[in-house]
């Protein structure tokens, strides 16, 4: 796919879930591309995918495959970005990471556009596109640091099954239907594919994904606790989390607990704040039951906080509810976002 005028894109992974939003969001947000090179395993290798009602062949993935690319945005497992992201940035491609490879790496900026944005002048040929679960997170934090100070946040999760990829959102509509039916089944992927025991989703929450630690805490914690740090600059800040699967399709909520740092700030303060940040749509009138919703966040790039109120006990503590899609602002869309800054910041000529 070639036209006259923009950049030469690859996405990698472009026939997996995130990898195919990547694309819709490209077509989506109209961004300059000039050629679109798909690429992906061996496997799916010769595959036509649609872009802008033309016909691309998805190719093999090599080091050479990025001969001339100018952003290159992955999605295709760690390690396959760990083998192919520094061979396209030695290329001269600008590398957007959508998996864990390099985000604690402390030369690679990890970065949410409307907090960190001026991080991505620091890359060196790759950028990391942080934990789903921690993006939409720290969109909602950031202007409350920004205007009042953060001492301490806790979050829990309740994270959409669409984070653990296609076939995890096919076992729940398959366990659901035989749970409907009364037939057996038996669990395969959640809560994480790679370890020793799988348990049932339908019907249920599941308090881990990804492997546990040494430490109690499972990958997933320990993902929002680092990544969350490091976005916002704050290695002192202190931040725990606990992660839940459920059975909901497409979108994550969380309940987040925070400790401003200063004095007699208002409800009204911080819904007054958040109602005009970039990035937030504010859903909050409890007297009329509106309040963010997964159902209703499914499909949208923004990040939506509501139920915000003052903890009973700490004057300085607050409570909210955090929603958005997690394979658009979670992956997808926030990649996107972040090609859309090198060129707003004159990153990429």
């Amino acid at each position: 796919m070639t036209n006259v005028k923009g950049y030469h894109v690859a996405v990698v992974g472009a026939t997996g879930a995130v990898g195919e939003k990547m694309m819709a969001t490209l077509e989506q947000r109209n961004f300059p591309i000039s050629k679109l090179t798909l690429l992906s395993s061996e496997r799916s290798a010769g595959k036509k995918l649609l872009f802008k009602g033309e016909e691309v062949v998805v190719q093999a993935a090599t080091p050479e495959s990025f001969e001339g690319v100018d952003i290159a945005l992955f999605s295709a497992g760690g390690s396959v970005s760990k083998q192919l992201a520094p061979e396209a940035a030695k290329r001269g491609a600008i590398c957007i990471d959508n998996t864990s490879a390099f985000r604690m790496d402390p030369e690679v900026p990890l970065v949410v556009p409307e907090v960190n944005e001026n991080d991505i002048h620091q890359h060196k040929g790759i950028i990391a596109n942080p934990n789903c679960s921690t993006i939409q997170m720290v969109v909602a934090l950031e202007p409350i640091r920004k205007a009042f100070g953060l001492k301490k946040v806790i979050v829990s999760t309740y994270q959409a099954v669409s984070g653990a990829g296609a076939k995890a959102i096919q076992e729940m509509k398959d366990q659901t239907q035989a749970v409907l039916n009364g037939d057996e089944f038996t669990p395969e992927i959640l809560p994480c594919g790679a370890d020793k025991k799988h348990y049932q989703i339908a019907f249920n929450a599941v308090p881990q994904i990804d492997k546990f630690q040494e430490n109690g805490y499972t990958f997933e914690e320990m993902k929002m606790i680092n990544e969350t740090k490091k976005i916002m600059h704050m290695p002192e800040l202190s931040v725990a989390a606990t992660c839940v699967r459920i059975p909901v399709e497409f979108g994550h909520s969380e309940s987040v607990y925070v400790e401003v740092e200063k004095e007699g700030v208002t409800v009204q303060e911080l819904k007054d704040l958040l109602a005009q940040s970039e990035g937030i749509v504010l859903q909050d009138q409890p007297e009329e039951q509106i309040y963010p919703m997964a159902v209703t966040a499914a499909g949208k790039l923004d990040t939506f906080v509501g139920r915000i109120r003052k903890d009973l006990d700490n004057e300085k503590g607050f409570h909210m509810w955090i929603v958005s899609d997690n394979l658009l602002k979670g992956a997808a869309w926030n990649s996107v976002q972040i090609a859309e800054r090198l060129l707003s910041l004159n990153i990429l000529k």
